[in-house]
């Protein structure tokens, strides 16, 4: 649900939640992975920046020769011990537009000590319904197995607590003791799956089509809360957007995103946060909206909150990059989910958020579904933030920091 990138209009607005309905699709991993193919390979010189991106023909890519830095070793990382990054990302306007920056190789996936509890919760999700949650079209098949190597070698690097090479193609996660092969074909486990297990997030990967249009070609999605991969799985990311009805996308949004998507170079990476209000407390999917399986969801089916103690914050940390190879591009969505009550104890916080909020459009009011939570949480973060001025801690004395 998300544009994922270029709006700061929802939690997940690029996978949006209106009315939406169900595709019900069963797969074949091994014929999919013999019969793969990606965005077609073209016999020149490699393309490098935005020049070279507008004269090559849309829907082909010739492998770049750029190379993801290994990362450094996560300071002290612990399983047990590293919390979640307290991200806040909540200003006191609210404006529709790109909410990109400039990412750090190092920082591509976050884990914390909150990683136990999701991959718990995402084992769960393949038990009940991965059929659903997890699929590569076969044009993406090459994207995806640059996306295991990229991954294997990220996290070994970067938390060496966690994962290691054993030995060569052989993967362990010294928490749990899972074994993953990544050396065998066929593959022993769905890749997307295992890439899934692997992260606190969500993936998806958009291939660029002759059209120039980037279509969602394969995606892990446990723990979205709000958007369903069977719902979005082949759509482009203009009808992805028009299709869960995200608010000023035709006359904010779609021109730049698509340009954005169009000349995005490998070198370069980027993230983004968002935040919004669930009614719910289950992390992986909001039944406030309806059921899972339900051919249509969304917040008319919501009951009006009837405390403060039911909300949860939830906001998302994505990171947005090219593949060298595929030319695929790679969304990461990290989810961060906690009690509205935690949020308004931290200074600051409740004034910024009520100001947010209150700059909200109709439209947007409309989509994050403030009609069902506003009239319990708007007083509340008032009384909340006239607690912080009383003790010194107005709006006057805060510095900017987003999005902490």
């Amino acid at each position: 649900m998300i544009i994922f990138w270029i709006a700061v209009v929802s939690g997940s607005l690029l996978f949006g939640v209106y009315q939406v309905v169900v595709a019900k699709r069963r797969y074949n991993w091994s014929k999919k992975w013999q019969r793969a193919s990606s965005i077609t390979a073209m016999d020149e010189k490699p393309a490098f920046g935005a020049t070279a991106e507008q004269q090559r023909k849309w829907g082909t890519w010739t492998p770049h020769p750029f190379v993801t830095p290994v990362p450094a070793p996560y300071p002290n990382w612990s399983v047990s011990q590293t919390k979640a990054l307290p991200y806040r990302p909540f200003k006191h306007n609210y404006f529709v537009t790109m909410g990109i920056r400039s990412m750090s190789w190092d920082d591509w996936i976050e884990l914390d000590n909150e990683w136990p509890e999701f991959h718990t919760r995402k084992m769960q999700r393949i038990q009940e319904r991965t059929d659903k949650l997890n699929h590569t079209e076969p044009c993406a098949v090459p994207a995806v197995e640059e996306l295991v190597d990229e991954l294997s070698r990220y996290l070994t690097a970067r938390y060496p607590s966690l994962f290691k090479f054993t030995s060569p193609g052989i993967m362990s996660n010294l928490h749990t003791g899972e074994v993953f092969d990544l050396r065998s074909r066929p593959w022993k486990e769905d890749p997307m799956t295992m890439c899934g297990k692997w992260l606190q997030d969500d993936l998806a990967i958009m291939i660029e089509g002759e059209d120039g249009q980037y279509y969602l070609r394969a995606g892990s999605i446990m723990l979205s809360g709000f958007w369903r991969l069977t719902d979005k799985l082949n759509m482009g990311l203009a009808e992805i957007h028009t299709s869960g009805d995200v608010p000023h996308f035709d006359a904010k949004l779609k021109t730049g995103m698509e340009r954005f998507f169009q000349r995005l170079s490998p070198e370069r990476a980027v993230n983004r946060n968002n935040y919004f209000i669930q009614t719910d407390d289950d992390l992986a999917w909001s039944h406030a909206i309806g059921n899972e399986d339900s051919e249509t969801i969304g917040w008319y089916t919501a009951e009006d909150a009837a405390g403060v103690e039911q909300l949860k914050f939830r906001s998302e940390r994505q990171s947005l990059r090219r593949l060298p190879k595929s030319g695929a591009i790679i969304f990461t969505i990290r989810t961060y989910f906690m009690p509205i009550t935690q949020i308004a104890q931290e200074p600051y916080c409740p004034a910024r958020l009520l100001d947010g909020i209150r700059h909200w459009d109709k439209d947007v009011s409309a989509y994050k579904g403030l009609q069902k939570y506003g009239p319990v949480l708007v007083p509340y973060l008032e009384a909340m933030a006239k607690q912080d001025e009383e003790r010194g801690k107005g709006r006057d004395t805060e510095k900017e920091n987003y999005p902490w």
